[in-house]
């Protein structure tokens, strides 16, 4: 499981970011919770509660918009202890996924 030690993973800003960064399709939550802290989405958006307002709403609308989502998920994860449930896997699983669709397509914000 994901702890805090992962924070000193290096933060990929979008326009460094990688396909071979992303975790594969599938990946278990270690491999996707070290890639969502290469983000900070508190830092990016000035506060806890901009980052929460922006992944609780489940804003998709930009690739800083997806990773603060990502990222978002693996703190509140980390927080409650547990490896996410099956829904939740899927709905990160997603992200990740259309993290891939968007650099693919050049769409880094």
């Amino acid at each position: 499981m994901c702890d805090d030690r992962h924070r000193m993973k290096r933060h990929i800003s979008n326009a460094e970011l990688t396909m071979d960064a992303l975790p594969k399709p599938g990946a278990d939550w270690e491999s996707v919770g070290e890639f969502a802290l290469t983000f900070d989405g508190y830092a990016e958006h000035g506060s806890f509660e901009a980052c929460a307002e922006i992944a609780n709403a489940k804003r998709h609308d930009s690739l800083s918009d997806l990773r603060t989502c990502l990222f978002f998920e693996q703190r509140r994860w980390r927080h409650f202890g547990e490896i996410p449930d099956a829904e939740s896997m899927s709905y990160i699983h997603g992200m990740v996924e259309e993290i891939r669709s968007r650099l693919a397509a050049g769409k880094i914000d």
